[in-house]
């Protein structure tokens, strides 16, 4: 079976892009790299398939630990998705502030909604360009991870579905997948933020 992520194209907005406003710049310019946490975050939307219908799930994951530290999950793609995701990442993830959030250019981030938050929150937006999916490396790389754990199938409910996401994100991908880190060596992405909290308190 076919198992979507996230392709723009096939599907209808539901938000309205700020037409009067410029594309923000892209910040980040396919440096997937954080020298600390809380600077610079890159985020997207993929849609799970249930017996419900869609289940849309907007991320945010921290360049620097590659922890998810914000995420929101609905029946609907409505900027108001990636404004919670947003919400979560800043509330629990120490952004600093002037922190970069990447994302492609899609509706929900070009959203009135998504950019007045941003500027509330003091943050800065970056956008790579149009069509182009390597932009976005990052955060592409994750809905892969997640596809191949979590599977292929279709869900028989959206409850079952956000069980799943959620498990596999507080649990699998942010307390025990390793990966290496050039200074830290191997350590799951909660314990990379440890260690980066302890560094700086030395």
């Amino acid at each position: 079976m076919w198992y979507p992520g996230a392709h723009r194209r096939r599907r209808r907005s539901l938000s309205r892009p700020d037409k009067r406003a410029r594309p923000a710049p892209d910040l980040i310019g396919r440096d997937f790299h954080a020298e600390r946490p809380g600077t610079k975050l890159v985020g997207d939307i993929t849609c799970l398939p249930t017996a419900e219908g869609w289940l849309y799930l907007a991320c945010r994951l921290d360049l620097a630990t590659r922890e998810i530290v914000g995420y929101a999950m609905a029946a609907h793609h409505r900027a108001s998705l990636v404004v919670d995701a947003l919400r979560m990442a800043h509330g629990r993830g120490g952004l600093q502030p002037g922190c970069i959030t990447h994302s492609d250019r899609g509706s929900e981030y070009t959203s009135a909604e998504f950019r007045s938050e941003i500027s509330e929150l003091g943050l800065r937006q970056s956008c790579g360009r149009t069509g182009a999916c390597f932009d976005n490396a990052a955060a592409e790389s994750f809905w892969a991870l997640l596809k191949e754990e979590i599977g292929t199938r279709t869900w028989p409910d959206r409850a079952t579905t956000r069980a799943e996401v959620f498990a596999f994100i507080e649990t699998f991908h942010s307390r025990r997948r390793l990966r290496k880190h050039k200074v830290f060596g191997c350590l799951t992405p909660a314990e990379t933020r440890q260690r980066h909290q302890h560094t700086l308190a030395a």
